[in-house]
Parts: structure tokens; sequence; C-alpha cells
């Protein structure tokens, strides 16, 4: 039980120091996953505000959304810009971006409602409020794909119409704070591992 508990209380701490790495720039809110969603695909562009805070330039590279797709399919990229104005204006970003899913549920239309995260090479962003553009999602099976609606606090709209916001957030670094790449964060993962094993050894 000792030994579970030594393991354990390794693995927790780690766990505590993570979100320090991926700073939260913008938080646009909890996914819903149950009122509604919006297209971001077949022609589709959908596009919400998030301000980041004045008097300090932010690093960005990545970000988190709610995603609704049919059963069984898997989001694998989507065009993420940053632009002055919905949808155009000044582009400060813009780049076709992977993703992967975490904590996927079944809402109660039969949509698998998750969590993707995407990272990206940085981008410099000065304080004040930016529009961000998901569009042309590329899914393995080609069906349409939604971004999840939650009324945030954003300013949202599609390229027909003023909608509510939707579920996402910005990721980055801001002042001195610096946020690793993907492949630094599997190779310490790949550490942890190690040292957990090590300790196990030891331990028995």
């Amino acid at each position: 039980m000792k030994r579970r508990l030594c393991l354990l209380t390794l693995f927790a701490g780690f766990a505590i120091a993570l979100p320090a790495w991926a700073q939260i720039l913008y938080n646009g809110g909890p996914i819903n996953g149950e009122t509604d969603a919006w297209t971001i695909n077949e022609g589709f562009v959908v596009s919400d505000t998030f301000t980041l805070f004045s008097g300090s330039n932010a690093t960005v590279n990545g970000i988190s959304f709610g995603a609704w797709l049919f059963p069984g399919d898997t989001l694998e990229s989507v065009d993420v810009s940053f632009t002055h104005f919905e949808f155009g204006g000044t582009i400060y970003f813009n780049q076709t971006v992977n993703f992967t899913a975490s904590g996927c549920f079944v809402n109660t239309y039969g949509f698998d409602v998750c969590q993707e995260t995407g990272f990206f090479s940085g981008v410099n962003l000065a304080g004040g409020t930016y529009w961000m553009n998901l569009q042309n999602a590329v899914v393995n099976t080609g069906d349409p794909v939604y971004w999840d609606e939650n009324s945030g606090p954003s300013e949202a709209s599609e390229n027909l119409g003023t909608l509510p916001a939707e579920s996402f957030s910005i990721l980055g670094s801001s002042g001195t704070g610096t946020v690793p790449e993907p492949e630094s964060i599997l190779l310490f993962a790949s550490g942890l591992v190690a040292i957990a094993g090590l300790l196990r050894r030891k331990l028995l």
C-alpha cells in the first residue's frame, strides 16, 4: 500500500504542474454539448472573439475547442485563423492545425462531443481583441463536424449571420512564461515513466 501511495503522490505532483506549461490565455467557457453546434466544414466558417490582456504581449501556440462528431468519426485538422475582424481584415495567423480528442462523451442527440486540442508554431499577439475563425475541418469519413455552442463571453457569428458564442480556449504564454513544444512534453512524460519504474523496483 505504501509503495502505491508513493507512486501516486509522484504522479499527482506532476499532474498539478502540467497546467503551468500550457497557460490558458483566454477561456471562452466550458463545453456544453447539449444545446447546439455549428458547422465548421462544407463551406461554413464560424468566428468568435477572444481578448488578451492589454499591456503585455502573448505567444499563442495552441487552441482547444468543443466539437460534435458523428459516432466513430475523428477530427483530423481545421483551418484556424486569427484576424482583426470576423472572417477577415488584418490576418495575424492562418494555418491548418492538427487536433487530438480527449474527454469525449455521447450527448442526447447521439453525437460524440469531444475536447479537441491542437498546437502550432507560436504567433505573437499584443493585448486586445481578435477573432478566431474555424473552417475547412477535415474528418476521417468526410462527414460534417460542428463547433459546440455554450453562449460564453465571446461575440460570435457564422458566415450566414450572428449566433451565440462557442466553447474554446486560447493557449500559450505571456510575460516570461514559456510553453514547450508537444515533443518536449512527450519526452518529459517518458522520463517520468522511467523514474516511476525505477522507484517501483527500489521499493519492492
